[in-house]
């Protein structure tokens, strides 16, 4: 595997690998790398046969060279295509994936290859995480979200009406193939959107990573690819490194999840639609999730508005009344942030921070500094 990895001359290819002992894997970042997938994913294949999960809008673009790809290297590919969007990410689809996946005659020892963005990665993860009891399956993400986010760390799953990612399972892929160059066919809301989950790793932890991307976002946006794998190099190395240390989000994994309690609370509030992208929710959560440390004694209001600054630059929304509609109250809304995945005994976790790079875990926060926190956001009023 790792001779068929660097058998490339592109100098801008670059290799992370995730340290996770038997269950350890490589992400593979380079542009152009989609025309030698066909070797990788051959190299992790028992028989020359696997299956394609992807949506309509990742099919209309790439589908074919993926398909052509795969057949040079004489591997048959069932193809799966859903919806696109958020609302794929349930029950029906993920019961209709697998019956198809079944009806396909995909079996234990074969690999599902999840070719979309965090929902396909998402879905067709928790597909090969519960089908015939586990079968394995290699991330080509397509988005910048994906690519430096959901694809790596094995977290899998679906939403529900009661939140986001409630149902799922831990399941590793066995690689990880990063075609930087696949970004140019992404709307750019959605690359905006991705953006926000790069800044996060400057935020939880790495100060210099951040101000560089205050420099550089422009040059990302408009597609310079020395600057795209940069981005998603120290992303993925950030992640890689949290997730090797704890895989299972026993401690710090959840430093990952800055922003996250507010974000996925406004999109459970706007119904998992396009009113509110993951990425757009997690922009204004991590700006609230400034604020609230602000308010607290633990940072300057200026290191909120700082970051509100660049986000707004880059075109991402940086308050909730940004967002088209209403939304509930600041006492409905408290009560779809206890549907958060950190909630431990009925008591909310929150990601707070000291500064930009200085991200720390806080269980203690009394509801009552929540409940006023909210009560002064106005559009929650």
């Amino acid at each position: 595997m790792s001779a068929i990895a660097n058998s490339s001359t592109n100098a801008l290819a670059t290799k992370v690998p995730v340290d996770l002992g038997a269950r350890s894997y490589e992400i593979d970042i380079e542009p152009g790398l989609l025309a030698r997938a066909g070797k990788i994913v051959a190299s992790h294949l028992s028989r020359p046969k696997t299956a394609i999960i992807t949506d309509e809008n990742v099919a209309r673009h790439h589908l074919a060279a993926l398909r052509d790809i795969l057949t040079s290297s004489g591997i048959d590919a069932t193809v799966i295509i859903v919806a696109p969007g958020e609302k794929s990410k349930c029950f029906q689809t993920l019961a209709n994936v697998c019956e198809q996946l079944l009806e396909a005659g995909i079996e234990r020892q074969d690999t599902i290859i999840a070719f979309g963005g965090g929902v396909i990665g998402d879905l067709a993860g928790f597909a090969a995480a519960i089908l015939r009891r586990g079968v394995e399956f290699i991330q080509i993400p397509t988005s910048l979200l994906a690519q430096v986010d959901s694809s790596v760390g094995g977290k899998t799953g679906i939403d529900t009406p009661s939140g986001k990612n409630l149902i799922g399972a831990f399941h590793q892929p066995r690689h990880v193939i990063i075609d930087t160059d696949l970004l140019d066919t992404l709307p750019e809301r959605e690359l905006r959107a991705g953006y926000a989950e790069v800044a996060k790793y400057g935020l939880i932890s790495d100060a210099g990573f951040f101000s560089w991307l205050e420099g550089s976002w422009a040059a990302i946006a408009r597609g310079d690819a020395a600057a795209r794998v940069k981005a998603v190099e120290t992303s993925c190395r950030a992640k890689a490194a949290i997730v090797a240390a704890d895989e299972h989000e026993h401690g710090a994994r959840a430093l990952l999840n800055l922003g996250h309690t507010f974000g996925h609370a406004l999109e459970v509030a706007t119904g998992y639609s396009d009113r509110l992208l993951h990425g757009e929710g997690v922009s204004i959560g991590m700006i609230m999730a400034h604020a609230f440390s602000a308010d607290l004694g633990h940072c300057s209001h200026d290191v909120k508005d700082r970051i509100a600054a660049h986000f707004a630059d880059v075109g991402l929304p940086v308050d909730a009344s940004e967002i088209v509609g209403n939304l509930p109250g600041a006492n409905e809304f408290l009560q779809l942030m206890y549907q958060d995945k950190k909630t431990v005994e009925g008591r909310l976790t929150f990601i707070l921070t000291r500064g930009i790079g200085q991200a720390f875990i806080a269980k203690d926060v009394p509801e009552a500094e929540v409940r006023k926190f909210l009560g002064n956001v106005t559009a929650l009023k």
